[in-house]
C-alpha cells in the first residue's frame, strides 16, 4: 500500500476512532494514531486472528484500522495519563 493510501486510511481511521472514544488530540496526532492503529489492526487481524489484512482503502481495512486505532489510543491515553499524573 502506498504512503498516500496509508495517510488517507490513517486519517479516516483516526477520525472514526476519535468519534468513538472522544479525544482532544490534534489533527496530526489523530492521523498518526490512525496510521499506527492501521498497522496494529492489520497485524492483529492478519497474524493473530487470521481474518483480514490492511490491503487498501476499503471498508474491511477501515474497520480493521479503527479497531487497531481504538487499541492504540487506549494504550496512548493510559501512558500519557500516567505521565501527566507523575509530573
Amino acid at each position: 500500500m502506498g504512503i498516500i493510501a496509508w495517510i488517507v486510511l490513517g486519517a479516516i481511521a483516526g477520525f472514526i476512532t476519535n468519534l468513538l472514544m472522544g479525544g482532544s488530540e490534534g489533527v496530526i496526532a489523530t492521523i498518526i494514531l490512525g496510521i499506527v492503529g492501521a498497522v496494529v489492526g492489520g497485524y492483529l487481524a492478519g497474524t493473530v486472528l487470521k481474518v483480514a489484512d490492511v490491503t487498501g482503502v476499503n471498508v474491511e481495512s477501515i474497520v480493521v484500522a479503527v479497531i487497531g486505532g481504538v487499541v492504540v489510543v487506549a494504550v496512548y491515553r493510559l501512558f500519557m495519563g500516567r505521565r501527566t499524573d507523575q509530573a
